[in-house]
């Protein structure tokens, strides 16, 4: 709710089309003021604003409101989100290059404790380049 200096209740009408001719005149391309909300939060969202705060910052009463309706994914935040998860993910060492040829095997999990096959009770047979 906007009032004016004399503490009169300005219509949401008057104020969406002062808000439009202001927009025009400063040539940017069309926003509807109640766009702002969702820009607000989105923008708090982007800066790392944790999502109770937004939801204070708009007074709306559940979180779940504030982040189905009021908030976007930003390509970059989706991306930060995906590289994080990545991040996570351990990554094997660079053993596999480390000697070995094209062609070559390397001992099953099986022979890395005892050197022999479980299996078949003999070492594994290695190639080796010439």
């Amino acid at each position: 709710m906007f009032t004016r200096p004399t503490g009169e209740w300005v219509e949401p009408n008057c104020l969406s089309d002062y808000f439009e001719r202001l927009v025009r005149k400063a040539g940017l391309p069309p926003i509807r003021l109640r766009d702002l909300r969702h820009g607000a939060a989105t923008i708090a969202l982007a800066a790392g604003t944790e999502m109770k705060a937004v939801q204070d910052m708009l007074g709306h009463s559940s979180i779940s409101l504030t982040s189905d309706t009021y908030t976007s994914v930003l390509p970059e935040l989706a991306r930060d989100a995906a590289e994080a998860a990545v991040r996570l993910v351990p990554r094997q060492g660079s053993k596999r290059s480390a000697g070995l040829t094209s062609g070559t095997q390397r001992p099953s999990a099986s022979t890395l404790s005892s050197g022999r096959d479980r299996k078949s009770g003999k070492k594994p047979q290695v190639k080796r380049a010439s």
